[in-house]
């Protein structure tokens, strides 16, 4: 449990740093620039090296020892994280490191996730990805609201040098308490056409088939992209605070709401809740993730913001339970194809929609802005909660096994890692058991 202990104290660092590094930048640039625009194209920036890059770099943990790998992307990342707070930068060379600065966390994620497999097996496998669930949230917040409270205390040019260094504690930790191994060999799953390591062509198409050729996955994967609308006020925290005459602290606190309503929110969905009705669940809360933003039509104050971003954040927990869905119906052999189109679609949804917002917010206004993506946040998760009314009954049907079956039916596989928004946890398979393999669901 030793190498556990130091991969997840070393996951914390690392999410923790994300989310000060996001305040830092945003609140250096939009004190540069006074501009919502600029501030959220530098938000929307953090999503597009995870787009781009994502199917490519993470096959590095395929390649390479990932002991190895998750070292050398933490001191990547310290190197370019620092070189950003150097004072008199160009916007341009500000948005040049930044993009630099996430490409090494998709080997991260991937490394992690697949060495995790490695050190804990079976039931403690559920519960390691549980805990690494939580943390993720908890990352979140911490590196939100100590983010806004660094930034205020020594300035956005210091906070963002000095967040280099939990780059660097996270390397040190895993080299320190995870044993090297090395790199994986034999076969691998997802080969190409040739016996090949799929190209980029090949992982899109065979995951579009198989994703939009399934209803049930199909819908799924439509309400993770929804976080592209609830998630436009974390986007605009800037001018939102500015409004209110607020400064860094206030901007983390906006950009925090949705993470402390995930924490609750995940708590009582995946504890408190039988799995059943979480399933059924899934159309309701995808409404309810969107309605908050309606309120922006009355000009919150702050506190108010910051209570409203936090339900938000509290029913769009249900982003665990469709990610535990996804894993439940979706083919073992086409497991990866999917994830990583969902994945890439999702960072997709969530940075067109912050780029998007910050442009209208120049003319429109914020308030305007997070009102309107709030209405088509709703209108977006109606149109997929009454097909998923029915669809759910399918779903739970794959929880419940005729006991024959059950019986004679091989073990299922680890479940690979599934992609989150950014402020939901990254594995959710610890809100669903096992998957079994199922065939697709052509229905419309």
């Amino acid at each position: 449990m030793r190498e556990f202990q130091s991969l997840w104290l070393a996951h914390a660092l690392s999410m923790t740093g994300n989310y000060l590094l996001s305040v830092a930048v945003t609140v250096l640039v939009f004190q540069q620039t006074e501009s919502a625009l600029v501030a959220g194209v530098t938000m929307a920036l953090t999503f597009l090296p995870q787009i781009i890059a994502g199917p490519l770099l993470s096959g590095l943990a395929d390649i390479l020892p990932r002991r190895r790998v998750l070292i050398a992307s933490d001191l990547v990342r310290a190197v370019l994280v620092a070189g950003i707070g150097i004072p008199g930068l160009p916007l341009w060379a500000i948005w040049t490191l930044l993009f630099c600065s996430i490409l090494p966390m998709v080997p991260f994620s991937a490394a992690r996730a697949a060495l995790m497999t490695e050190i804990v097996q079976g039931e403690r496998f559920i519960a390691a990805s549980a805990i690494i669930n939580i943390t993720s949230q908890a990352g979140t917040l911490i590196g939100l609201v100590a983010g806004g409270w660094v930034v205020a205390a020594i300035g956005p040019n210091s906070a963002v040098m000095y967040n280099g260094l939990t780059f660097v504690v996270s390397a040190v930790i895993i080299i320190l308490g995870v044993r090297s191994r090395p790199a994986p060999t034999g076969a691998r799953g997802g080969r190409g056409e040739r016996g090949e390591r799929p190209s980029l062509w090949e992982v899109t198409r065979g995951g579009t088939r198989l994703v939009f050729g399934d209803s049930r996955l199909r819908t799924l994967g439509l309400l993770a992209w929804l976080a592209g609308f609830y998630m436009v006020p974390y986007g605009l925290a800037n001018p939102l605070a500015a409004e209110v005459g607020g400064g860094p602290m206030a901007a983390g606190l906006i950009m925090a709401g949705p993470s402390m309503g995930a924490v609750v929110g995940g708590f009582v969905l995946t504890r408190l809740v039988s799995p059943d009705t979480r399933i059924r669940l899934l159309g309701p809360l995808a409404v309810a993730a969107s309605v908050p933003l309606l309120a922006w039509a009355l000009q919150p104050p702050l506190w108010a913001m910051v209570a409203l971003l936090a339900f938000s954040g509290m029913t769009a927990s249900y982003q665990i339970v469709a990610n535990a869905a996804f894993v439940l119906c979706v083919p073992a052999e086409g497991r990866g194809l999917a994830f990583g189109l969902v994945a890439a679609g999702l960072q997709a949804a969530q940075g067109i929609g912050i780029a998007l917002a910050s442009l209208l917010a120049e003319t429109a206004g914020t308030h305007v802005v997070v009102t309107t993506a709030g209405i088509l946040g709703i209108a977006g998760a109606l149109a997929l909660a009454f097909p998923w009314s029915r669809l759910s009954t399918g779903t739970i049907a794959l929880m419940h096994p005729p006991p024959a079956e059950s019986a004679s039916a091989d073990p299922a596989p680890e479940p690979a890692p599934a992609p989150t928004p950014s402020t939901t946890p990254e594995d959710p398979t610890s809100a669903a058991p096992a998957p079994r393999r199922s065939e697709p669901d052509t229905d419309a």
